[in-house]
């Protein structure tokens, strides 16, 4: 990480953000899409014109040293960056901003937060880089309960321990941002290989505690299958779980952890499971007719075994959308890499695999053809993505996301029945028709991973009440066919009403029991996942 600071309002760090070549492409879409010229714009905040009440705790000296309640402190750890949380944020609504951000250097300064905040009715947000898009990092306080508001701030525990080389494993603290914990393992020519889009501003604890999804499209998807062990400070207590390469020992413990969202505890550091960095790469874009068709061959090469690093498949609109196509065709980017071996033969033959169902190679095969042509033209926008939503929320364009998962042989009829309920909803909500557009991100030999985006042009004064309706819908119609409500975004707070329905009750009961063993008092991230 950079010494700049991150934006209380927007993407990444201050002074970041879309260049005016970006921004036009973006608005000449948009102009595009909705048939209008001019947008009905207004001002992001300031963080001097935001009003914060008055901090209703002060921390004791025991936690003083390391703790802050200053505007930019709490302005900056009030939301994640959801569409919900932006159009707050825009409007200037901080009523749910910490009391108090700590900003622990170890251990004893977490268990230390934890005990003290237990004792002053105070419920307790871990926070890595807050880039939860669920409302997954909001501190809330129903007033009855609860006093007031920590959120824990692990940005100051972010080393490689311990590197373990022959077993390809290190320790790493939770709070190691993207960039920083692979900076620290480049040395030792090892890779953790697992980098969601968020990865610049994202932490180890936080992909561990939300099931992250990395970039890498089959194989190791996500951070479960990277986690060998970890250390968790709960407030009954510390727990450190053995360092294996597997065990059958009953249920894992580690899984308990893995995707807990904060509500167990605080994942302090773990020993992760590393790779070989990559010296064999081959990739390139490949067309076909339509989104189905490209599914199909995509089918084929992920039941084949062939493992592609890469094989998102994008509809013509979504090509179109992010410049990587002209919109007469769906685009596969697909790409192999290894730190071991050249991975032409791979290459190959998933091309084989694709002209079977009609695909056709653009510049596919050479090492750098990943970042050439439509897969470098998508690679870049996918990087570039976040930035996009603090320019558009300002202009009242309700532009959001959404993904889950199915079984091939649902997958056809699936993705009609949600695309269709949404944009059922985006006219319902706004009066006007949206846009719906698909892709894959990642992939398994039993089903797809789909992830829809969707346009519309709201109003503000009720851009809240709009995305609701028609994130509802959405929402509504994937679990309704049988999907799951997310593959790799996280619970949080949005999506928790279709959490419950997609959940057996009976494991409900169990998460509370094993909240009440480990959280006792109900401090930890109260309303995500389950009730205190």
């Amino acid at each position: 990480m950079s010494e700049k600071r991150l934006k209380f309002y927007g993407w990444g760090s201050e002074g970041e953000g879309f260049t005016p070549e970006e921004d036009a492409f973006a608005l000449a879409r948009c102009r595009e899409r909705f048939g209008i010229d001019r947008f009905d714009e207004i001002a992001p905040p300031r963080l001097a014109d935001i009003a914060l009440r008055a901090p209703r705790l002060a921390p004791p000296t025991s936690v003083a040293a390391f703790c802050s309640s200053d505007a930019y402190d709490r302005a900056a750890h009030t939301y994640g960056k959801s569409f919900a949380d932006y159009v707050r944020a825009l409007a200037g609504d901080y009523a749910n901003a910490p009391d108090v951000v700590a900003y622990p250097a170890g251990e004893a300064d977490v268990a230390a937060v934890l005990d003290w905040a237990g004792g002053a009715q105070a419920v307790v947000t871990p926070f890595g880089g807050g880039s939860s898009v669920v409302g997954g990092v909001e501190p809330r306080v129903d007033g009855q309960r609860y006093k007031a508001a920590v959120t824990l701030d692990l940005r100051r525990m972010g080393r490689v321990r311990e590197v373990d080389r022959t077993s390809r494993a290190a320790r790493i603290e939770a709070g190691a941002f993207g960039p920083a914990l692979e900076a620290q393992l480049k040395p030792h020519d090892l890779t953790l290989r697992h980098f969601p889009q968020s990865f610049e501003y994202s932490t180890l604890g936080g992909w561990i505690a939300t099931r992250s999804g990395g970039h890498f499209a089959t194989l190791y998807t996500h951070i479960d299958d990277l986690v060998e062990s970890m250390r968790v400070v709960t407030p009954s207590g510390t727990l450190e779980t053995r360092r294996l390469p597997g065990s059958g020992a009953g249920p894992s413990p580690d899984r308990m952890f893995i995707g807990s969202e904060g509500i167990l505890g605080v994942i302090t550091e773990a020993w992760m499971r590393l790779q070989d960095k990559p010296r064999f790469r081959a990739g390139g874009a490949v067309r076909f007719k339509d989104f189905f068709t490209a599914a199909g061959a995509l089918r084929i090469i992920a039941q084949a075994g062939l493992y592609p690093a890469n094989c998102r498949i994008l509809d013509p609109q979504e090509a179109y959308n992010t410049g990587a196509g002209d919109g007469s065709a769906a685009i596969m980017v697909l790409a192999f890499e290894s730190g071991d071996h050249p991975v032409d033969a791979w290459m190959k033959r998933a091309l084989e695999c694709c002209a079977d169902h009609g695909g056709t190679p653009e510049s596919a095969g050479k090492s750098d053809a990943h970042r050439e042509g439509a897969a470098g033209l998508w690679r870049n926008a996918f990087i570039r993505m976040p930035y996009a939503r603090e320019r558009m929320v300002p202009r009242a364009v309700i532009a959001d996301t959404f993904e889950t998962a199915i079984t091939w042989e649902r997958f056809e009829a699936f993705h009609d029945h949600v695309k269709s309920a949404t944009e059922q909803a985006i006219r319902a909500a706004t009066g006007r028709p949206g846009q719906v557009t698909c892709r894959f991100t990642h992939v398994y030999p039993d089903g797809p991973a789909p992830y829809f985006s969707f346009h519309a042009l709201g109003r503000h004064g009720r851009l809240i009440e709009q995305w609701q309706a028609i994130k509802s819908a959405a929402a509504d119609a994937l679990i309704a066919a049988g999907g799951t409500i997310t593959h790799h975004h996280a619970v949080g707070r949005d999506h928790r009403p279709w959490y419950d329905r997609q959940r057996p009750d009976l494991f409900a009961a169990a998460l509370k029991a094993a909240k009440r063993a480990l959280d006792p008092r109900g401090i930890l991230n109260p309303g995500v996942l389950i009730d205190p």
